[in-house]
């Protein structure tokens, strides 16, 4: 018996917990807080060998959108295995049997944030999108921003929630936030303070929460955690009222989920360059159920499809389907065969595409997905009315 399956994985208790709480703050290198704020709302799971625990993690049962649906996944956080352990493949077993659990209960997507890419890829997963921080100078977005019409006020409101939901249906990849959210930010971030801007008859139309920190050199900073503007000129208010939040500070900082992808929101800035970016580990997403994530997604209500998708897995022959869509729904049905130059994909490279992460039939190419010229453009244009852009960091 090889070391892996030397190891048995339950759910912990409370003293098993504590236990996997005193190893990750050993594998990490510093407390990990998550292990204790998130715990009421995850399924908590440790690996043991010989009566030593020696991994574990949390897995979270929480929607991401797609299409403009939210889709059931799971969510890995704080995860790690013992220094001494590493090297055994367990971290291999460990991703499966804490995916197991929520799967049975119905997650048929599982995303996690990871450095460590490799092992991912080699299960399957894959980042839609690229991960950058930005930091802007503060007197940039001074000069290039105004609020406009709009008018800022601090403190949370009931119908932010409701702007937070709304905006997260026109990307990829956003959670369908919890009622625990606001709250594990707060207890995460204690200094976090929320604005939202509004027109005169206190419509919503945008928010930032945001807080105070230090960069590398010690220079105080004001961090940005959340950005949601429902269009430009609430887009442009709130980064004038960023430029004008303090005037003794600097920098204004986006965190890696703060800005959706690209740096189209700074394009305005009077001094090309003043902005850094700073590129992060990214998010990885998994397909777990190919047919059902297709069918719990949203589609464009426009199309009318029938698409031959050919589906390599890593283990076992090519299967061939047929990707349905229409009236905003799709189904993903088995084909007994192809035409010639149908489009095929590894299960990375659907995971890529189901997030919209192929924006163009050239960039799916070079990607690797085969096929016609004719049919990576069909099957590319059915998810890339959105971005992927995960907006939640866990």
């Amino acid at each position: 018996m090889d070391e892996e399956q030397q190891v048995s994985v339950t759910a912990a208790g409370p003293e098993d917990w504590r236990t996997y709480q005193a190893l990750a703050e050993r594998s990490y290198g510093h407390p990990v807080p998550d292990l204790e704020l998130l715990r009421p709302h995850a399924d908590a799971r440790v690996g043991v060998r010989e009566g030593r625990i020696v991994a574990g993690g949390l897995g979270l049962m929480v929607p991401q959108m797609f299409g403009g649906r939210p889709v059931p996944s799971v969510c890995l956080a704080s995860g790690s295995v013992a220094p001494e352990e590493r090297g055994s493949r367990l971290t291999v077993r460990m991703l499966a049997e804490r995916i197991r659990p929520l799967r049975e209960q119905g997650a048929v997507l599982a995303a996690v944030w990871t450095t460590s890419t490799g092992y991912a890829h080699r299960l399957g997963w894959a980042a839609p999108a690229q991960v950058f921080s930005w930091s802007v100078p503060t007197d940039q977005l001074r000069a290039a921003f105004t609020t406009g019409a709009f008018e800022i006020t601090h403190g949370p409101y009931q119908d932010v929630a409701a702007l937070q939901h709304q905006l997260a249906g026109q990307w990829n990849g956003p959670w369908q936030r919890p009622q625990w959210w606001d709250g594990w930010q707060q207890q995460t971030h204690p200094q976090l303070a929320h604005y939202r801007a509004h027109d005169r008859d206190g419509r919503t139309a945008g928010f930032v929460s945001l807080a105070f920190d230090r960069d590398q050199q010690g220079e105080r900073q004001v961090v940005v955690h959340d950005f949601w503007a429902s269009g430009a000129a609430s887009a442009t208010a709130l980064l004038g009222f960023l430029g004008r939040f303090h005037s003794r500070i600097p920098t204004v900082a986006f965190q890696r989920t703060a800005l959706p992808p690209g740096a189209e929101l700074l394009e305005q800035l009077h001094r090309a360059g003043s902005a850094h970016a700073r590129h992060w580990h990214p998010w990885m997403l998994r397909i777990l159920d190919p047919a059902e994530a297709v069918r719990l997604r949203g589609w464009p209500s426009h199309l009318t499809a029938d698409l031959p998708l050919t589906i390599s897995e890593d283990t076992g022959r090519p299967r061939a389907y047929t990707l349905c869509i229409d009236g905003g729904k799709g189904r993903l049905l088995p084909s007994s065969q192809h035409p010639a130059g149908a489009c095929t994909m590894t299960m990375r490279q659907l995971a890529v595409w189901y997030a919209g992460g192929y924006r163009t039939a050239t960039s799916a190419a070079l990607a690797g997905v085969d096929g016609t010229r004719e049919a990576v453009t069909s099957l590319v244009a059915v998810t890339s009315d959105r971005e992927p852009w995960l907006t939640e960091y866990f």
